[in-house]
């Protein structure tokens, strides 16, 4: 087989970029992928899609747009994951990959990039403890990888000094939301409320995750309970799907509460859901830089959510949000009480939720940061002069197919 020689960024045409992820789920760090990956540029960029696993709703819509591949891993102890997808990087001609969270994926992404000689090597994550803390396997990879993503200033820090990662290795691109589609809907609120036979006047909160532990819905159920006692005519919106989902409705049946704690499923219409609602909330036990939040900020919500991760610096206490201490019971009750109690309030804190999602978290300068940071890597790799690739094993094929 030739070796496929490498040529510099302005030659190469549209660099060919494999996002590797186990499943694409509703949830916040799947619904941020979709959003980077639509909005690239096609004429720098031509975006492919790797689940270790199933697709996931998510990745089916994905695969209607781009090459988007699936079940490479049946299992944790399945090594033949590494052949497979060094044969599927090399077979694709893939320029860069971006592993997408921590676990096996980052691990098997990076190794079989690494050995099929693809150029530009990077980790997202996405937060600051499990599913995203790094095992020793994962640190072991450190040296050929290019960069660590991490999502906000406060999550950069924490890659560097909890995590060991080299400073010079670590860069922030902060998660961004596209604020003309989350924004309030007046017709869309009616509608939807229709649908879920809520009243117009029914305060609403609304949680927007994947149903795994580390969401803590659980904790969510409970605090609805309690709150119903004191305001019968509220509802709460537990939007997404996962392996949680039984034991959320088996809390739901306990507490007495399946009429006014809906569970929606998957859905693909987030914005409409969330200006359905009246309040956003959290109840996660960590998080690096929730998504969901500035969506839920930019369709004029305002938040109840825990004292972790970034959340502080999106969440402007007492403007527009409460915060209380992470997996606090009568904390995030007394939260939700207060404000479902008192419409007015929670309006004028949403005005102001919109204001600060518009100035805090651009999609557009979060896609920016994508694309300048996989062409600065590849540039660097490749300049003017650039020679064949030491470990490459491309066949040679023309750049006009490329």
């Amino acid at each position: 087989m030739s070796r496929y020689v490498r040529k510099p960024l302005h030659r190469r045409g549209p660099l060919r970029v494999m996002f590797i992820t186990t499943s694409m789920p509703v949830g916040g760090a799947e619904t941020l992928l979709v959003n980077l990956i639509r909005r690239l540029d096609r004429t720098r960029f031509s975006p492919e899609l790797c689940c270790t696993k199933e697709r996931g709703p998510l990745g089916e819509e994905l695969s209607l747009e781009i090459p988007t591949f699936e079940h490479l891993l049946s299992g944790k102890y399945d090594l033949r994951v590494l052949p497979r997808m060094i044969e599927l990087f090399r077979f694709r001609q893939i320029d860069a990959i971006v592993t997408v969270g921590a676990g096996d994926k980052m691990f098997w992404g990076r190794l079989a990039a690494y050995l099929a000689g693809v150029p530009v090597i990077a980790s997202a994550i996405h937060s600051t403890g499990w599913p995203d803390s790094i095992n020793w396997l994962n640190r072991r990879l450190t040296g050929v990888t290019d960069r660590f993503i991490g999502v906000a200033d406060p999550h950069g820090k924490h890659l560097v000094e909890v995590e060991g990662f080299p400073p010079a290795k670590v860069v922030v691109i902060r998660n961004g939301i596209d604020t003309a589609r989350f924004r309030p809907h007046v017709e869309a609120r009616r509608k939807l409320r229709r649908e879920l036979q809520i009243t117009e006047t029914a305060p609403v909160c609304g949680i927007v995750a994947a149903l795994r532990p580390e969401k803590d819905h659980r904790l969510f159920v409970t605090a609805a309970a309690k709150v119903l006692e004191t305001a019968p005519e509220a509802r709460f919106l537990i939007v997404g799907d996962g392996p949680e989902r039984p034991a959320i409705e088996a809390k739901c049946r306990e507490l007495n509460v399946e009429r006014q704690v809906i569970l929606t499923g998957s859905r693909s219409d987030i914005p409409e859901l969330l200006a359905a609602c009246d309040l956003f909330a959290l109840t996660s036990k960590n998080e690096a830089s929730p998504v969901s939040i500035l969506e839920a900020m930019s369709v004029e919500l305002p938040i109840v959510a825990p004292r972790v991760g970034s959340i502080p610096q999106a969440v402007d206490e007492g403007a527009n949000g409460l915060l209380y201490p992470a997996s606090d019971l009568a904390a995030v009750t007394a939260a939700l009480q207060q404000l479902l109690l008192d419409p007015t309030r929670m309006r004028q804190m949403g005005k102001s939720a919109r204001d600060k999602a518009i100035r805090y978290g651009s999609l557009e300068t979060m896609v920016d940061g994508y694309e300048s940071l996989i062409e600065s890597v590849y540039a660097a790799k490749y300049p003017e002069s650039a020679a064949m690739s030491s470990r490459s094993g491309y066949a040679e094929i023309p750049a006009s197919t490329a």
